[in-house]
């Protein structure tokens, strides 16, 4: 299994009067992530897919862990893996780190769906083939 990995850092805009980080911009720098994976990695960047093809992949599902505060000037890595892959979904976990600490543990949930009716239609063959990479095996 291959690991989607990013690193953003913390600016001032990031967060809150408390300055650590303002819980909602995890939620940004996540679709961020999700973005970057499938334009880098599956070849799909989001213009094509939402603009010229049609499609969304709208998030279903969000269980978020804050373990621990992010502050200005950190440098977080985002790791993205599948957990799961469906006939139209795909179940997604992203943990946050800064150096060896576990700030954020996310389990996401995305849809594939056609635009036009937003309903869920089955992942794309060649879309499924770039996504099996990321797929956590499962151990006994």
């Amino acid at each position: 299994m291959n690991a989607f990995t990013v690193q953003i850092p913390i600016r001032f805009g990031d967060c809150d009067a408390a300055g650590i980080v303002f819980y909602p911009r995890y939620f940004e720098m996540l679709n961020r992530v999700v973005e970057d994976w499938f334009g880098q990695e599956l070849g799909r960047p989001f213009r094509a897919l939402h603009l010229q093809e049609g499609f969304s992949v709208p998030t279903a599902r969000f269980e978020v862990d804050f373990r621990k505060a992010s502050r200005m000037e950190d440098v977080l890595e985002f790791a993205l893996a599948i957990e799961s892959l469906g006939r139209a979904s795909c179940g997604l976990r992203v943990q946050v780190r800064c150096g060896d600490e576990l700030r954020l543990d996310v389990k996401q949930t995305i849809v594939f769906v056609e635009q036009a009716t937003m309903k869920p239609t089955p992942w794309p063959d060649d879309l499924r083939a770039a996504m099996a990479p990321f797929l956590a095996l499962e151990t006994a």
